[in-house]
């Protein structure tokens, strides 16, 4: 069983009000990222820092991300452009904190 799936099911096996932690704990997460994004985002107009959102994709689950069209190739660069990676390692800062929150819940976060 794959990580994600057995998050999956150790949510689902979880009570109600250890959901209502869980999704709060995933939300806290998306904004740890959001704001460690934004503040990483290398400026030029800033309209790649100001595109930086969360949205909640269902329960304890949200998509973290840029919506500026050209956000994949600042994190990943081109034949041109060397990588400058912000969403990454934004997301590796707030992970510990997610599986540390996930963990005082019961819920095996990295799959052990």
């Amino acid at each position: 069983m794959n990580e994600l799936a057995k998050l999956a099911f150790d949510l689902a096996a979880a009570g109600a009000k250890a959901k209502r932690l869980a999704d709060m704990a995933v939300r806290k997460a998306g904004l740890d990222v959001v704001g460690i994004a934004q503040a990483q985002a290398p400026v030029d107009t800033g309209n790649l820092r100001a595109s930086i959102g969360m949205t909640q994709t269902g329960s304890a689950s949200v998509e973290v991300g840029p919506t500026a069209h050209y956000g994949a190739y600042v994190e990943y660069g081109t034949y041109k452009m060397a990588a400058q990676p912000y969403m990454s390692p934004a997301a590796d800062a707030a992970i510990p904190g997610l599986i540390e929150a996930l963990s005082t819940l019961g819920i095996d976060a990295i799959g052990g």
